[in-house]
């Protein structure tokens, strides 16, 4: 087991050499040998730009080959990784480079001036261009890390206020990756199909399990229903992972019907809540498990999931990993823990999660308590056997009339109608009510559904108060640049929407 993340390429390329290590689909593709060499061809290169152990550096590129070799170069340097997704628009990437007071930017050839004009300090700009120079330097070998260096910081998406900056070592992160893999059962004969943005930490530990355990990862650069179910067929995929949106769609998609995904041995599917219908629906399309799992960019990637190994319990995202503890604080009375099956947020604390913020102390303070409890917004529950379930986003519960409703129970039952795809329940302002909840519903396919026939639907299985008060139908529904949906944007002005 390696110790950090410098040494992973490294001991990947010793274990598993000429073997394909990553294919982009309809692009290039790396052995393990090949990622090593120019990874440490490229820490070469950024040494000879007098970069080195601690530095930090922000990663601004699309998902793909160069991101790969870049974050595996800056790993074995021992300096300090700034993921920033490709999707973020410039003064968002400025903030957060000048917040983290990066030596160095690898970004986008086509961004740089954007990028550049958003920021107040200028550091060393790498773009697109420059990488294929600097891979030609002296390839050097990975500096000598200690588990507890500082590796990344990783920002949150900023859903109030400015974004801040979790930081994680390397320890925490292989740790993550480390017992992904072992529950997971990963193993070297897996081919692992994703499209998640790797700047993010579901998305991160995918990648890096599969060096780990040496199976091969196939990226759609951006996903499409459509390219997803033709490519499982193609070039049998035994692993697919992916956000709920990415399931919703491939089950929505009529080649699903056609598609070939014998192949499948099981797919992972986090970020947000799903309902257990659309669950049991993927299982049965698909012909595999569903491994339903829960982390943040706080815990460094999974800290809570299912195992092909342990009874399946739809809805739940699992049991804690090893190490890790998780408890339900009360909603009503702080300080103190909720029964089984009562909701209450979720709580953590372990080897996975954040020391800190970086350079907020405030922030630290107000989510980490002093007994290294980290309180994370999410609802949820314990069973009596462990096993976790989430309720909502606390930040999203609709108080209406001094009831609270957790808009994934709607959605639940929504997701039980056939007319349904996807749906988004979101509060908006009542000056009697306080709140009232609204549903934001994307039919399946051809089907056909009004505002009356899902009224009397959620009437059946809803108590009244919970009932949506009007239905607007849209194409598609907001999302984040890591797909899950971005139920904020629903409250704001109507040209966010499509009605």
């Amino acid at each position: 087991m390696i110790a950090t993340i410098a040494e992973l390429s490294g001991a990947a390329a010793a274990r598993y050499g000429p073997r394909t290590a990553v294919t982009i689909l309809g692009g290039s593709a790396l052995s393990f040998h090949d990622l090593d060499a120019k990874a440490g061809r490229l820490a070469g290169g950024l040494a000879a730009h007098g970069l080195g152990q601690g530095d930090r550096i922000a990663l601004h590129l699309p998902n793909g080959l160069d991101w790969i070799i870049a974050y595996h170069a800056i790993a074995r340097l021992g300096a300090v990784v700034v993921p920033c997704n490709i999707l973020l628009a410039p003064e968002e990437v400025g903030w957060i480079t000048d917040d983290a007071e990066v030596a160095a930017q690898i970004i986008a050839s086509d961004r740089t001036d954007a990028i550049r004009g958003a920021q107040k300090v200028l550091p060393l700009t790498i773009t697109e261009k420059d990488l294929d120079r600097l891979m030609t330097s002296d390839w050097i070998k990975a500096v000598r890390c200690e588990p507890d260096d500082l590796f990344t910081i990783g920002y949150t998406s900023g859903t109030t206020g400015r974004p801040k900056g979790a930081t994680q070592t390397h320890r925490a992160v292989t740790a993550s990756v480390g017992m992904t893999a072992t529950i997971h059962a990963r193993h070297d004969g897996d081919r692992i199909l994703t499209a998640l943005p790797f700047p993010h930490v579901y998305g991160n530990v995918v990648l890096n399990t599969s060096l780990l355990v040496g199976s091969t990862l196939f990226v759609l650069p951006r996903f499409d229903a459509s390219d997803a179910l033709a490519a499982i067929g193609r070039n049998g995929i035994t692993l697919f992972e992916g956000v709920p949106t990415m399931f919703y769609q491939m089950l929505a998609h009529p080649d699903v019907r056609s598609a070939q995904l014998h192949s499948l041995r099981r797919c992972t599917v986090g970020g947000q809540t799903m309902p257990r219908a659309k669950i049991e629906e993927v299982i049965e399309r698909f012909g595999c498990p569903l491994l339903e799992l829960w982390g943040m960019t706080e815990v460094a990637g999974p800290a809570i999931t299912h195992s092909p190994y342990w009874p399946a319990r739809h809805g739940s995202i699992g049991l804690p990993f090893p190490g890790m503890e998780v408890r339900i604080g009360s909603l009503q009375q702080a300080g103190t823990v909720s029964k089984p099956m009562e909701a209450g947020e979720i709580l953590v604390r372990g080897p996975l999660v954040t020391k800190s913020y970086w350079r907020n102390s405030g922030a630290t303070a107000e989510a980490i308590d002093a007994a290294g409890w980290l309180a994370t917004g999410d609802v949820g529950y314990a069973d009596p056997d462990g096993y976790i379930f989430v309720v909502d986003r606390l930040k999203d519960m609709i108080i209406t009339g001094g009831y609270n409703i957790y808009p994934a129970e709607v959605e639940q039952i929504l997701a039980l109608h056939s007319a349904v795809a996807m749906s988004a329940v979101v509060g908006v302002p009542d000056a009697e009510k306080g709140e009232l909840a609204h549903a934001y519903i994307v039919l399946a396919g051809e089907s056909e559904a009004d505002e009356a026939v899902l009224n009397a639907h959620c009437r059946v299985h809803l108590a009244p108060y919970k009932v949506p008060r009007r239905y607007i139908f849209v194409d598609e529904l907001p999302r984040t640049s890591t797909g899950k949906i971005l139920r904020r944007a629903l409250r704001g002005p109507s040209s966010l929407i499509n009605e």
